[in-house]
């Protein structure tokens, strides 16, 4: 009788093991949890790219300064960096606009109806 009982009670006990492995193993698949799981390694991903990223920089920079002391470079130049190019871009769209805007027929885009020498 103990025998019977033992062994039922193994048995419902390796089912509802089973059973749970395998409904959490069916969560992971879901569309929603991969998508998580996709997001969180993405996430890692970049942590990693950007600890590269700053130990680059720094080897860089200390290569520089060794090159800087082996060639006598004086580090304590200004290395101011350039305006950004953003603003001459600007600056250049805001003029080019005042001149198209005075002579239209100026505009590369510009679409003369009597031109006949343009592709069709």
């Amino acid at each position: 009788m103990f025998r019977r009982t033992f062994w039922f009670t193994a048995g419902a006990a390796a089912g509802v093991w089973a059973t749970t492995k395998v409904h959490r193993k069916i969560k992971q698949l879901t569309p929603e949890s991969l998508a998580a799981q996709a997001a969180n390694k993405a996430i890692d991903a970049g942590h990693k790219v950007r600890e590269f990223a700053v130990d680059v920089r720094a080897g860089m920079a200390r290569r520089e300064a060794e090159l800087g002391e082996a060639l006598g470079l004086d580090a304590s130049a200004d290395h101011a960096l350039p305006a950004p190019r953003h603003r001459a871009a600007i600056e250049y769209t805001e003029q080019t606009r005042a001149v198209y805007s005075a002579h239209p027929r100026n505009h590369p885009r510009h679409h003369d109806p009597h031109n006949r020498n343009e592709d069709h």
